[in-house]
């Protein structure tokens, strides 16, 4: 019996069909395992001089950790997209986006947040110089600003050039366009940057 174009492409694409489905539909099955079965994995990480060891989903940021698992508010979360450094923290001296890194990642790591640099009642002088110059303003984006300003300094100390520095091999200087460049991953929308400059510069015991 012979039979016309029409029916073999029918026949051709039942088969197709039929052949290609199975994996498309183990693939789905398999994804909502792994959403309904989340990987744990234990973690062992310093934070403000404090040990803590934690069993955790290894798609945990180390934002989420700080203020869900620890409750360490002072680190913001605000675009959650490593734009605006509200989520600033320091880790193994270097400043980091909180809401950017795994905590997985940072077995054995050394973080300090805002509520490690100082206290009310014994202020780290960054946090005394933001207060003396107003360079807080609403407040919300400060810890992160605080905590980028003192890794700043220890950059500039530490000879780290920047896309602004003059030369690669000469130690930065410590002036307003630096610190602009350096600053300019925390984001402020009421406009502190001129008073968070001043604040710096005190800490530094340098004019802009």
């Amino acid at each position: 019996m012979s039979m016309s174009r029409r029916s073999v492409l029918i026949v051709g694409v039942v088969s197709a069909a039929t052949a290609i489905l199975p994996p498309f539909i183990c693939a789905e099955a398999s994804a909502a395992n792994l959403a309904a079965r989340p990987v744990q994995s234990k973690v062992s990480i310093w934070v403000n001089d404090q040990q803590h060891d934690l069993d955790l989903d290894t798609r945990t940021t180390l934002l989420d950790v700080l203020r869900e698992h620890l409750h360490l508010t002072g680190t913001k979360k605000g675009c959650d997209h490593g734009q605006c450094g509200a989520c600033t923290v320091i880790a193994n001296g270097q400043r980091i986006n909180a809401c950017l890194t795994l905590a997985v990642m940072h077995q054995g790591s050394k973080i300090t947040t805002i509520e490690g640099l100082g206290t009310p009642d014994n202020l780290h002088p960054m946090q005394a110089a933001f207060i003396k110059h107003d360079g807080y303003q609403c407040g919300y984006c400060t810890p992160g600003q605080i905590c980028s300003a003192v890794a700043v300094l220890g950059e500039i100390r530490q000879g780290i050039p920047s896309h602004v520095s003059p030369s690669l091999s000469d130690a930065p200087q410590l002036n307003a366009q630096e610190l602009r460049e350096r600053m300019s991953g925390n984001l402020c929308r009421c406009g502190a940057y001129s008073n968070i400059i001043e604040a710096i510069n005190e800490v530094a015991g340098a004019k802009a």
